[in-house]
């Protein structure tokens, strides 16, 4: 069979009866999680022939999440819970419920219902349609603060320019993946997740389906500045070396001035009389050094503690419990 012939046949199998998974990162979410399984299961019932598991994932919750994601199971057949021994984060409760899945399909979206499920039947009409990833694309953000929608405007923006992986800009984890990408995804045992960075980098047919981010439903954000601090630097070193290069840049420029410095010095004290004028120069340039170097070792720094997280080869995460996966396949 020909590699058209062999695409032709798997865009046609996705037309019959299919297995559709939906993996949903819970992680102190008690105060939703049931609307949020009602409207999953509202949305599903526009999606013909196909049968739909919903895999949640338990990212160590302090609250009554995990009790009421057991409740869920016990009372619908299709539902499945996956349960993490501690908070590992957000990429790492999409990883796990990647790894559980094991649908035609598999549609990641946050229990916190500001991604709209109604728009799950539209990613799976593009699947249908061809394409191997169906992202979210984000025509608007109701309810967030005009600092966090400039600064994810500000993250986008720098990682599509620096990026070795060209990330659609106002998008987010709500996506739609072939059974090829989830197992291409699942073959990356990096540490440092950025997951819609890895889904660009797998390439195949992308498409988007736009919608209108809602304000969340319930209870509180879980990615306060700091995480969301931490997810940019993730995005940028994971996917780019400018970050070295400019650095080299700076050290060339530092270099630079100082050469300009030491001939200025030598000048002032071969043809002028008296002691060498310039103190404030030079605590100025000496701090601009040490600032340069400094700021040089943080950003390899940054870099060799990635290199050192990976060669120890740690799980991705642990799993304290399982759900729901004895009563179906």
């Amino acid at each position: 069979m020909t590699v058209r012939a062999s695409i032709a046949a798997a865009v046609t199998s996705r037309t019959q009866a299919c297995a559709l998974d939906i993996v949903v990162p819970c992680y102190n979410e008690e105060a939703v999680i049931e609307q949020t399984h009602r409207r999953l299961r509202g949305a599903m019932r526009a999606i013909p022939d196909a049968r739909v598991t919903i895999i949640y994932v338990d990212d160590g919750s302090s609250d009554a999440t995990l009790p009421r994601l057991r409740a869920l199971a016990a009372g619908d057949a299709d539902t499945r819970v996956v349960a993490l021994s501690r908070n590992f984060g957000h990429q790492y409760a999409l990883t796990a419920g990647l790894d559980a899945a094991g649908g035609d399909a598999v549609v990641v979206i946050d229990a916190d219902l500001q991604d709209p499920p109604e728009v799950i039947p539209q990613m799976v009409a593009r699947w249908r349609d061809g394409a191997d990833v169906v992202y979210g694309l984000r025509t608007s953000r109701q309810g967030e603060t005009a600092f966090k929608r400039g600064t994810a405007h500000l993250f986008y923006r720098l990682l599509q320019r620096f990026g070795n992986a060209k990330i659609p800009a106002d998008v987010g984890d709500f996506r739609l993946l072939d059974r090829r990408v989830v197992e291409t995804l699942n073959d990356m045992p990096e540490r440092d997740r950025f997951l819609r960075g890895l889904v660009v980098w797998a390439g195949f047919r992308q498409e988007a389906v736009t919608y209108e981010r809602q304000p969340r439903v319930a209870g509180e954000t879980k990615f306060p500045f700091r995480r969301m601090f931490s997810f940019a630097l993730d995005g940028i070193f994971s996917f780019s070396t400018v970050p070295l290069r400019l650095v080299s840049y700076l050290g060339l420029v530092a270099s630079l001035l100082a050469l300009v410095g030491i001939i200025y010095a030598f000048y002032i004290k071969l043809f002028t009389v008296g002691v060498v004028p310039g103190w404030a120069a030079q605590w100025i340039g000496t701090l601009f050094l040490g600032g340069v170097q400094l700021l040089s070792l943080g950003v390899i720094g940054e870099y060799v503690g990635r290199i050192y997280g990976e060669v120890k080869r740690r799980p991705l995460y642990v799993v304290k419990e399982r759900v729901g996966f004895d009563s179906g396949a």
